[in-house]
């Protein structure tokens, strides 16, 4: 039987279209498999390296929650290069050492019956705050073994650099990147001292903060703490005085909110089983660029506690200055 010709090119069309089926669904299953086997090769690989990381990885330490405030972590690592510019930025700090190095100095020493060049010796200090090591390398040239905790990389990197200068006491410094409250989980109660120096007036959480300190410091050992109180007077001489008028600090270094009344510290520390042997004023004069000691505590203020020892005198008298 013959068909006509508009049949046969319509018959034509259905062979064409099913051959062009076949053909792309062979093509499309290919690519899909291709596909398919090249996800589960992917897969595969995603998980042998993840597998080995895993494997490889160190453990990292957990950090304990922190009473650092990030804004001022961040704040001073910019000025980290300035750390030993005596003249600069940290120019005060560095003056500050003619007090606050001889109050823990003259506290300490009272426990040892023979005093030498090294009348710190024996004593482990924990420099919160540590910074630059201002305050560590002279503590060490005292004789102590000084443990300085800084939040800022920066200023840790520093810190080592400069005391490399002084190979005689860079055995007895060791500076640790890290917070007060990690240091609780192992040292606790076995610190001979702890300074914050300056610092409490920088911190987020200030009686949490405190609780720290305490808890490092063994039963009759020290804590010594320099900060700014909480008076209209110290707003007028610590914020607008140092920041914008004298220029001593950059502006916006302190807030005062963050300023706290020595009433009010003093309550925080016996709340932590510490007892005031010693607060007194500090004033820094602009002009010659010096600290010195004054009954009035109005702007600076340092305190010097002690930890509550059974085997401590109870009528042992307070510091003098």
């Amino acid at each position: 039987m013959s068909l006509c010709k508009a049949c046969q090119k319509f018959l034509g069309t259905i062979k064409y279209s099913h051959k062009r089926y076949i053909k792309n669904k062979s093509l499309l299953f290919g690519q899909a498999h291709a596909r398919s086997r090249s996800v589960s090769i992917r897969s595969i690989s995603t998980s042998l390296a993840r597998l080995n990381q895993h494997q490889t990885e160190k453990p990292r330490r957990v950090k304990a929650q922190t009473t650092i405030d990030e804004e001022e972590v961040e704040k001073f690592s910019a000025l980290s290069q300035l750390w030993w510019d005596e003249s600069g930025e940290f120019e005060a700090l560095h003056t500050m050492n003619e007090l606050r190095v001889p109050l823990i100095r003259d506290a300490l020493m009272k426990r040892n019956d023979h005093p030498t060049a090294k009348p710190l010796a024996g004593c482990t200090i924990v420099d919160v705050g540590s910074g630059g090591g201002i305050l560590a390398e002279p503590l060490a040239r005292l004789g102590a073994f000084v443990i300085g905790v800084e939040a800022s990389e920066e200023n840790i990197k520093i810190a080592q650099a400069h005391i490399m200068h002084d190979p005689s006491i860079a055995p007895n410094v060791k500076y640790i990147h890290a917070t007060v409250e990690d240091l609780v989980g192992t040292e606790e109660g076995k610190m001979d001292a702890v300074v914050a120096s300056e610092v409490v007036e920088h911190v987020a959480d200030a009686p949490a903060f405190l609780s720290s300190c305490c808890k490092l410091v063994k039963p009759g050992g020290s804590l010594f703490i320099t900060t700014l109180n909480k008076t209209y007077i110290s707003y007028m001489a610590g914020v607008m005085a140092a920041e914008r008028l004298f220029r001593l600090v950059s502006p916006g270094t302190h807030d005062w909110n963050k300023f706290i009344d020595p009433q009010d510290l003093q309550f925080m520390l016996t709340q932590n089983d510490m007892s005031t042997r010693l607060l007194h004023g500090m004033m820094y004069n602009p002009l010659t660029k010096r600290w010195s000691w004054m009954k009035d505590t109005s702007i600076n203020y340092a305190i010097h506690a002690v930890r509550a020892d059974v085997h401590t005198d109870k009528n042992n008298p307070d510091d003098t200055l």
